[in-house]
Order: structure tokens, then sequence, then C-alpha cells
């Protein structure tokens, strides 16, 4: 079992954090001039906000609106970054929906990290929010029986602020664009497999957190270079504060103890899983616009490569390849996700 040290405590080393944090709370304030309000609904105190950034999902999102209702969301409050594809449209014509627009960078923004920051110090404060992107479906210990608020409920009771969720990589048998899925279909119709058991997880002292990496991407696209393979560990669930700015998507945050979603007794904590669709039949085509785009990653030649690899549409599921029967579970199971004490 993965023991990480003990987090440093120091009085120079806190005071570099809450440095840290002011000024990327400071950036967001100015990168939220960047955002125009187009339309503001309204919550109540208590409320399950969910908060995403996304740009040309018109496909995914009746389902990913459907999921998250379903969940117990209340209310989305959503970043739509210059789509044309009818998004903001639709995003617009949500009742339980708040939409910002902006034709800014996403990749000056921190990959829209900084737009959030600014929402959520805006409007999040004292709630408990979801942050996942369009192609992110969060599941959880009995999450087709217990919905958000019973989890947070208990959070709260246990004084667990965050709850920590990999990000599942699933994917179709078959070639990439050989299986579309409609819009407004449930994309687990098609994309049914995962990798089971080729992951790897390390402890950042630095901010205190587990980075996870691993997955079909590690695999099928970085299998010279895993270390370049995308961070699987988010956290997709979270009591936001005053104090909180997100430092690296939703992979870390400060404060640190967030990021502590792991226990010190030799138990462990709840965990949840991103079921996350990507690799719809649309992910070929978009590979060849978002390679043009240039804003998602910042090392280009690397993942230049990840992008022609895309577009060539292949086949992931190789034998090794887990079916996902749909049940919490298997994951439980399998160790990529745990109920804690939620029994």
């Amino acid at each position: 079992m993965f023991d990480p040290p003990p987090p440093r405590r120091d009085a120079w080393f806190d005071f570099r954090m809450r440095w840290k944090r002011r000024r990327l709370q400071a950036r967001a304030i100015a990168k939220g001039r960047e955002l125009r309000v187009l339309r503001r609904g309204r919550w109540r105190r208590g409320d399950i906000l969910l908060f995403a950034t996304m740009r040309n999902e018109a496909a995914r999102l009746p389902w990913f609106l459907k999921h998250y209702r379903a969940l117990g969301v209340d209310h989305f409050c959503l970043v739509d970054n210059d789509s044309d594809d009818g998004t903001r449209e639709l995003l617009l014509d949500q009742p339980d929906a708040s939409v910002w627009g902006t034709a800014h960078s996403y990749k000056a923004s921190r990959f829209g990290v900084d737009w959030l920051n600014w929402l959520m110090l805006r409007h999040a404060v004292g709630h408990w929010c979801v942050v996942a992107d369009a192609d992110e479906l969060l599941i959880y210990p009995h999450w087709q029986t217990r919905p958000l608020p019973a989890l947070t409920a208990w959070l709260d009771a246990e004084a667990q602020p965050s709850m920590a969720a990999m990000l599942l990589e699933l994917y179709p048998k078959g070639p990439l664009d050989a299986h579309p899925v409609a819009p407004g279909e449930d994309p687990l119709q098609v994309l049914q497999w995962f990798d089971a058991g080729n992951y790897t997880l390390r402890h950042n002292p630095l901010l205190d957190c587990m980075l996870m990496q691993g997955g079909v991407r590690a695999r099928h696209f970085f299998a010279g270079t895993p270390h370049r393979a995308p961070t699987l560990t988010k956290l997709p669930l979270l009591r936001w504060g005053r104090d909180c700015a997100w430092v690296n998507s939703s992979h870390s945050i400060l404060p640190r103890r967030l990021n502590r979603i792991y226990a010190r007794d030799g138990g462990e904590l709840i965990s949840g899983a991103l079921l996350h669709t990507k690799f719809l039949a649309s992910v070929v085509d978009r590979a060849r616009v978002e390679k043009a785009r240039g804003q998602h990653f910042g090392n280009a030649p690397v993942f230049d490569d990840y992008y022609d690899a895309v577009m060539a549409a292949p086949d992931l599921w190789c034998p090794q390849s887990t079916r996902l029967t749909g049940g919490w579970q298997q994951l439980e199971a399998l160790g990529l996700m745990s109920r804690g004490g939620w029994a």
C-alpha cells in the first residue's frame, strides 16, 4: 500500500503556498474580464453546482446534462469558448444553466483554469461543486441509488471537504471512427472497454497530492514516453472556500489539505471515477481541428504526434482490455474506486 510521507510543515513553506494561492486568485480576477455573461440563472444556498469550460460539445451535451441532473446537480455554471457547432445555443436554452462566453485563448487562460477559478471565487463559495469536462461522467460507490446530496452530507459528517476520482479512459472495440453515437445517446453503448491494471501512482510532496498515470493513452500513444501520458487523478467534487484556487486543472488545488485524498491510518478514503468519453468516433475529425488550433497542450511536438495517431483512427482494444459492466462494484474490485467508510 502506498504510504506517502507526512506533509511538510514550516513557516516559510506555508508562506510560499499562501503567496502562490493569492497569485493564482489575482490572475483569475484579471482573466475574469475575458468572460461575458450570456445567461445568468438562479440557484439557492446549499445547491450543488457544476462548473465546466467547453467548446463544440453539442453532440455530448444532452447526455452530459442528463447524467448530472440525475446525479443531483442543481445548477450548471458553464463557459463556452467560442463554439460554432450549436453548443452555445443549446446551453442558453437550459433553464438550470448560467452561461459565460469568451473568444479568448484557452491556452493563455491556463487551459481554462483561470476562468474557472474566477467563476468559482465569485459564485461557488460555500457550495459543494462538481468540476468536470464535457467528456467526463462522474460515478462513485452507490451512485445509482444515492444521489450527490446524500454523498456530500456524508462527506460533511466525515469532515472530508473533497473526493478524488480517477479518469477512467474508455474506448470502443475496433477503429475509433467505426461506431458513431448520435447526440443524446448514451456514449457507454459504444465505449465499453478500458485498461484495468497498467497504472502507476506517485506522491507530489509540494502540493501533497497523488498523481496517477497509465491507461489506454499511456499504453497506445505514449508507450515510449509514459511519463508524458496525461495525469488521471482529479478532484471532481469539493466544497469550495474563499481560500481555494486550482493549480493544475482539477488535478491539484490550494490549500493543500484538499489534495489529501489518501488515509494515513492504513485504510482508504472514498473515491470515484470519471468515465472518460473522449474516444467517440468524432475524436478523429476533432484531432485535426485541435492540432491546427494548438490550444490544448504546452509541449506541441509531443502532442502533435498524439494527434497524428488519433487521426489514423486506431483500434485501441487489445486482448488485455476489460469490458465495463456498468456497476461500480467492478471498479472497486479492481482497486480503481473505493467506498471508504461509506458502506
